[in-house]
């Protein structure tokens, strides 16, 4: 036929214009099937999108939004706050898994926590001194999980040493969603454009006028029901033992500024006479790990608040300004055992904790 060239096989002759229309065809349908199975979902955040199959629940984490966002199998999302790694420590960034699953996690700190604070216990059990919480995640980078946490507070923050904090209620959803193998992916863009979720915390509906109450008084206790104070006799300073060897710049500087290492020595001396005064092993061992508790949380408020960047502290300016951000710490700091100690009401409390 004039116009059309066939090509002739073994069995019959095809037009090239009919072959070239069905490959084209062929090549169009595979590459919008390609399309369909590897391109995002309109609306949806490319990292999320690129996580999740069919199926599988998978778990991103935005640096940026500190906020873990989960997946699940259905492509719906939701997303809660995280706390993630204060300043100066490092965060994994990248693709991983969930590793290990564990229930009433026993916390055993790190070779290196236990260098830098060497009165950290070898492990914690599971209970409300636990700073794992209830659930933990395990990832696949060394001592890195998704974990809940005794300090609700932190949540949000940069307070961590790298792994990712929750509230109980929250990483208790994410256990119970997530398996073994699970994809986790840590990134430092915000994803927050792409979820179409209503926010979490939602304020409670106003009470009319008419509605509200006005609450009694507090009623004052009476002086005989009242625990007494707790007297706390002048202690001298107690120094640091870690200042010979500690190289953080703040620390170092806590440690070298003689103003700063009386302010330190002072909470540190006043905790040592409280101890040394409760006679009861049981009383005196919880009464030592909620002053380890404190001064750890300490330790990790000045961080974020003081923190000097490693190399810059030979700056006066950057120096004046971290020594009166510690020196305004460190007396917030003795205001606070003081507290903490006469809390204790003598031990009496402490010896009904659990």
């Amino acid at each position: 036929m004039p116009g059309i060239t066939t090509i002739r096989g073994g069995t019959g002759s095809i037009p090239t214009t009919a072959a070239a229309a069905a490959l084209a065809r062929c090549l169009v349908g595979g590459f919008l099937a390609f399309a369909a199975a590897t391109l995002p979902a309109a609306g949806a955040s490319p990292v999320l999108a690129q996580q999740a199959t069919e199926g599988v629940p998978a778990i991103a984490i935005s640096l940026a939004d500190r906020r873990l966002y989960l997946t699940g199998p259905d492509g719906a999302t939701r997303s809660f706050p995280v706390a993630i790694g204060r300043p100066g420590v490092p965060i994994p960034i990248g693709d991983s898994t969930i590793q290990r699953k564990r229930r009433n996690p026993t916390w055993r700190p790190t070779a290196h926590q236990r260098r830098v604070k060497p009165s950290l216990p070898r492990a914690v059990p599971p209970g409300p001194n636990n700073p794992l919480g209830a659930y933990a995640l395990d990832l696949g980078w060394p001592a890195i999980a998704i974990h809940g946490t005794n300090e609700p507070d932190s949540v949000g923050r940069q307070a961590s040493g790298g792994c990712f904090r929750m509230l109980p209620a929250d990483i208790e959803t994410v256990f119970a969603a997530t398996g073994v193998g699970t994809p986790v992916r840590v990134v430092r863009a915000s994803l927050a454009g792409g979820t179409n979720e209503a926010p979490i915390v939602r304020p409670p509906a106003p009470v009319p006028a008419t509605a509200r109450t006005v609450p009694p008084p507090p009623q004052p206790i009476p002086a005989a029901i009242a625990p007494p104070p707790v007297p706390l006799p002048a202690m001298p300073p107690v120094p640091d033992p870690r200042c010979e060897s500690v190289t953080a710049p703040l620390r170092r500087m806590i440690c070298d500024i003689p103003a700063l290492a009386l302010l330190d020595g002072r909470a540190r001396g006043m905790q040592e006479r409280f101890l040394a005064g409760v006679a009861d092993p049981a009383v005196r061992a919880a009464a030592a790990y909620a002053l380890i508790q404190d001064e750890r949380r300490f330790h990790e408020r000045i961080a974020a608040l003081c923190w000097v960047r490693s190399g810059t502290e030979g700056d006066p300016a950057v120096a004046a300004a971290a020594q009166a951000c510690l020196s305004a710490s460190l007396g917030h700091r003795l205001d606070d055992v003081s507290e903490r100690i006469a809390g204790f009401g003598g031990g009496t409390r402490l010896a009904s904790r659990p």
